[in-house]
């Protein structure tokens, strides 16, 4: 699976790494829905970090269709919330 962090390029993941990433996902998508500032800029770098270490770095010019696409570090409630608004991040 191919995923793309925002702003920052695409990682390769194994499936098996999806039902973790989900569940901060869920940690994520609950402080947006409770705009909850210090939970969200937890969960989301919580996320991220995840996300990079079980993934792989594509080479900076591989353009690789991505079936996920992550925010940005530093991403505001707002832009998430946008990007939530088709029912999660990661799905499943």
């Amino acid at each position: 699976m191919i995923i793309r962090i925002m702003g920052e390029g695409q990682l390769r993941l194994d499936e098996t790494a999806v039902e973790e990433l989900n569940k901060l996902d869920g940690a994520l998508e609950l402080a947006v829905e409770q705009n909850d500032e210090a939970s969200f800029s937890s969960a989301l770098r919580a996320l991220l970090t995840k996300a990079r270490a079980v993934g792989t770095a594509l080479p900076a010019d591989a353009i690789e269709p991505s079936e996920l696409i992550l925010p940005r570090e530093g991403a505001t409630i707002g832009e998430v919330r946008d990007l939530l608004a088709d029912g999660g991040l990661i799905p499943g």
